[in-house]
């Protein structure tokens, strides 16, 4: 049995998003400061590292739920990134050897010195029944090694030549499951990622150590056949054991389509179960918590002069760039925003105090325009009378909740963001009782005791909950309302 090929690919999509987040960063050029220290997420550093700064360790641990026959293959794939340090050669006028330089400009291109990052993968296959068995420790050495690319100018003589180089990055990956107590004995898995690279150099500098880091790392673990459970909202049975389960600088959420269960994605990055990449967004910017169209509008205001080190400085930039300058119109409208929510009219009733169904749009009238709907700005709750925030209210386990009502956040029953599980169980004021376009009822809310609640209320930032994700603190006054 084999993993399906479009859940695989819909989750590497998601795979490479994390491997090269803080590649390069706007405006993607070499000499911006923010480009001088990079690669901030999945950093395995060498352990000798650990003498220097301990901030950055050598290990992650991932450990899941998942429900499989013994017999169910379990496939893990390590990915990350391998640095690689590219020099610039040039011919020297006076003799016709090559000399490093800093640059050089050959027919109207710039070539500079630079580190750049190779994608590398370990694989490990093993039966599930033979993992309970004992554990599978599995090497791998990534060789280091040089290579060469010469340069020519537009008559074909020789200009000089590109030299890339990179070291040696030594690990291990070790696999270890177990069931775990319950009614369908679900299997606990733990797999462990190590760098055992060493280097004769004394390691002075964060930079030494990314010599022979393993950058980005995370992992895919897939099960044919199987189901994995996920950590962020387990079904009842598994709550104790998915809380118990330790995970070390890694977050791991179900990976491919909604419908996909035998997937998991082990990020250093905190997402929620099934992420994707917007169907809208054109092509990698290398920061997924930028807005893209924000990004995209900004690159191709640089000048010609910023484009022209942008493209020196690396070939993913550089294709970034060339794409942004000829990003068709049609691409950039779809930037702007889309409607996921509307529903086809369906002509049936949905029952006493369902919203009404929306009726779709005329034939040739874009997703971003609607035609034909009230002029009252839905945005806008002051431009609509039947509904006011600081005053509405909803009854919550008995208990009217209004502006100023006291309550205790329980995120999580409902597909919860996974900063929101952080807030489960402390203390919050509801600002106001929100309705939106589909009838839904949702409470703006200030955490108590924050020492920024202040400032995000004079600008209006909120958290917002559904009601049943909050459970209310009984004042004397809430008590007397519930009983009235």
């Amino acid at each position: 049995m084999r993993l399906d090929p479009e859940h695989l690919e819909h989750a590497r999509k998601v795979a490479d998003a994390i491997l090269y987040e803080g590649y390069l960063l706007y405006p993607y050029r070499r000499s911006a400061a923010k480009n001088q220290v990079r690669f901030q997420f999945g950093v395995l550093m060498p352990p000798g590292y650990q003498e220097l700064d301990d901030s950055e360790p050598s290990v992650s641990q991932t450990e899941c739920l998942l429900e499989c026959a013994d017999d169910a293959e379990i496939l893990v794939v390590l990915r990350f990134l391998q640095l690689q340090r590219r020099t610039v050669q040039a011919v020297s006028p006076d003799d016709g050897n090559l000399r490093e330089v800093g640059s050089l400009y050959l027919d109207g291109t710039e070539y500079t010195s630079w580190d750049e990052a190779a994608e590398r993968e370990q694989h490990v296959t093993v039966p599930a029944g033979r993992l309970l068995g004992e554990d599978r420790n599995a090497e791998f050495h990534a060789s280091g090694g040089q290579s060469e690319e010469p340069l020519t100018d537009s008559r074909g003589r020789r200009a000089g030549r590109l030299v890339r180089e990179w070291a040696a990055a030594d690990g291990m990956i070790r696999l270890h499951a177990e069931r775990v107590a319950g009614p369908y004995q679900a299997l606990k898995l733990r797999v462990r990622v190590e760098n055992h690279s060493t280097s004769r150099d004394q390691l002075r500098t964060r930079t030494d150590g990314l010599r022979q880091a393993l950058i980005a790392a995370h992992l895919l673990i897939g099960v044919p056949g199987g189901r994995f459970l996920s950590l962020t909202d387990p079904p009842e049975w598994a709550a104790a054991e998915a809380g118990q389960c330790v995970n070390t600088g890694t977050w791991p959420v179900l990976a491919g389509p909604q419908d996909c269960t035998e997937l998991m994605l082990s990020s250093p990055v905190i997402l929620y179960d099934h992420p994707e990449v917007a169907a809208e967004s054109p092509a990698d910017l290398f920061d997924a918590t930028e807005i893209d169209e924000i990004l995209t509008l900004r690159t191709m205001a640089l000048t010609d002069e910023e484009k022209r080190e942008a493209r020196s400085s690396d070939p993913r930039a550089a294709d970034l760039i060339d794409r942004m300058d000829h990003l068709p119109p049609e691409m950039l409208d779809r930037l702007h925003g889309a409607i996921r929510y509307l529903r086809p009219a369906s002509g049936q009733d949905a029952g006493p105090g369902a919203p009404p169904a929306l009726a779709p749009l005329p034939s040739g009238v874009p997703a971003g325009e609607i035609t034909g709907r009230p002029d009252v700005p839905w945005w806008d709750p002051g431009a609509d009378g039947s509904v006011s925030p600081d005053t509405d209210h909803v009854v919550v386990a008995g208990v009217r909740v209004a502006s100023g009502s006291r309550v205790i956040m329980r995120p999580g029953i409902r597909r919860a963001d996974a900063q929101d599980l952080f807030l489960a169980g402390r203390a919050a004021t509801v600002q106001a009782v929100l309705h939106d376009v589909d009838g839904d009822v949702h409470l703006a809310v200030s955490p108590d005791q924050d020492p920024a609640a202040e400032l995000q209320r004079s600008h209006g930032r909120f958290l917002y909950f559904a009601p049943d994700e909050v459970e209310p603190i009984r004042s004397e006054e809430e008590t007397a309302w519930s009983h009235g």
